[in-house]
């Protein structure tokens, strides 16, 4: 673009610029409101957490501590690979978990090229968009999220929360003394994409699988509950 042209446009631009003051904009902030949250599946938290979690092509299974999760971990390994070994972050919870208790042989670090599963711990779930978020870092790493064909996920009962916006919230909270992470990531699913021929494929940029384990006392009906309520939503 010409210097001429380029000042003729900045020109123009700045001539339409016009002053609002703080306080009119948080008056139209407040207009605005809140829009309401998608519809729940289950009135149920925990419930519609599960139920959308299904929705967006994952799979759940419940736990009722770490013990519980290391020895369903194992099981998921098991009957996919063979095998009890995956890469996991350096999060204190997963160095904490009794692995020698379910056979598990996790690799703390990053993932790498050739690993088929990874595990992370959520720092959040979300159940209205059947969404989990995890902060990551060096303690965390990004791709263990996103390399590996399997990414299981633990997700603690108490940190499911109802809304997107109640993750913000809590978001905010943890992140006030200035320790933002490297980033913030909300995965929904297992990698996918329609774009030939509008045709869904799982595992075209990442995970072909996503499995997610609720931890706590959760009742084992409440996945039985997420796949009727599934069952009964409108397409």
């Amino acid at each position: 673009m010409a210097d001429s042209v380029r000042a003729q446009l900045l020109a123009r631009l700045r001539a339409q610029e016009t002053e609002t003051e703080p306080e009119e904009i948080a008056r139209a902030l407040a207009a605005l409101g809140h829009a309401q949250a998608a519809r729940a599946p289950h009135p149920d938290v925990h419930t519609a957490f599960l139920a959308n979690v299904l929705a967006n092509q994952g799979t759940v299974e419940l736990a009722r501590d770490r013990g519980a999760a290391v020895q369903a971990i194992g099981r998921y390994l098991y009957q996919r690979f063979r095998t009890h070994k995956l890469v996991a972050g350096n999060d204190p919870r997963l160095a904490a978990m009794p692995w020698r208790d379910g056979g598990v042989l996790p690799r703390f670090g990053a993932a790498e090229a050739g690993d088929a599963a990874a595990l992370s711990y959520a720092k959040l779930g979300v159940a209205e968009t059947g969404a989990i978020v995890t902060f990551t870092g060096r303690a965390n790493p990004g791709r263990n999220n996103l390399l590996p064909e399997d990414h299981l996920v633990l997700v603690n009962r108490e940190d499911v929360v109802s809304t997107l916006e109640e993750a913000w919230v809590r978001i905010r909270k943890d992140t006030q003394a200035g320790s933002w992470p490297r980033g913030i990531q909300f995965i929904a699913g297992p990698s996918s994409t329609a774009d030939v021929e509008a045709q869904l494929v799982l595992g075209a940029h990442g995970p072909r699988r996503w499995h997610v384990i609720l931890v706590g006392d959760t009742p084992t009906s409440a996945v039985d509950a997420a796949k009727e309520s599934l069952a009964a939503a409108p397409l």
